[in-house]
């Protein structure tokens, strides 16, 4: 889901009339709706950096870069989003942030040096992104994926066979308990001990194995 202001179909909606502005609007929105923390913004590199989006745009990346371009200046024209560069920054360095609140006070501060893009963590999002299977289990059954949680995923990525931290996920949602410290274990547990086939096993033998013992810590009564 993806949430827009009714102000968007009431003001914005009827007004514009360009393709390319259009698109890229609805993109920044969401964008920047992907994104946690107080300041949120995007840059050119980052539409550039979308092929799904960008083919849209044009039929060679020539023509594409010309409509983001347009569309971005048409957007900014307008007052949907505004356009700021780090106090003695380039132009190849300014950042787009939605025309509210919160943006307007992340512009100023951006030029008044209060804060630099590469202070700000991200995630990396793609309009046909293909997230590991652990990232959409996690979100699905645990929570929101934030750029600490996925830190903590890609790290046991790292660590583990992706098959493990599925299967250890599913434990954890079977038993109702979405804790990651509690799937952590887990894998320690086979790291530490070796798997075995009973670990795939849905018995209720199998189950209670992993209520009790040594995983019994990590469970909140």
């Amino acid at each position: 889901m993806v949430s827009l202001p009714a102000q968007f179909f009431s003001e914005l909606l009827p007004a514009i009339d360009h393709l390319a502005e259009l698109k890229i609007t609805l993109y920044a929105f969401w964008f920047l709706g992907q994104q946690e923390g107080s300041i949120r913004y995007i840059t050119w590199q980052d539409f550039v950096n979308d092929r799904s989006f960008m083919e849209g745009l044009g039929t060679t990346s020539t023509a594409a870069e010309a409509a983001l371009q347009e569309g971005l200046e048409r957007a900014v024209l307008r007052g949907t989003l505004l356009k700021g560069q780090p106090l003695g920054g380039s132009t190849q360095q300014a950042v787009y942030v939605l025309n509210s609140a919160r943006g307007r006070a992340a512009i100023q501060a951006l030029e008044l040096g209060e804060w630099t893009p590469e202070q700000v963590s991200r995630l990396p999002v793609t309009l046909q992104q293909e997230r590991p299977n652990i990232f959409r289990l996690y979100e699905e059954n645990f929570g929101p994926l934030t750029p600490m949680v996925a830190d903590v995923l890609r790290d046991a990525e790292q660590k583990y066979p992706a098959d493990w931290i599925e299967d250890a996920m599913r434990i954890a949602v079977a038993n109702n308990i979405r804790r990651w410290r509690y799937v952590e274990a887990i894998l320690n547990s086979w790291q530490e001990r070796g798997r075995h086939a009973k670990d795939r096993s849905n018995t209720e033998a199998s189950r209670r194995r992993y209520l009790e013992g040594e995983f019994a810590e990590f469970i909140e009564r």
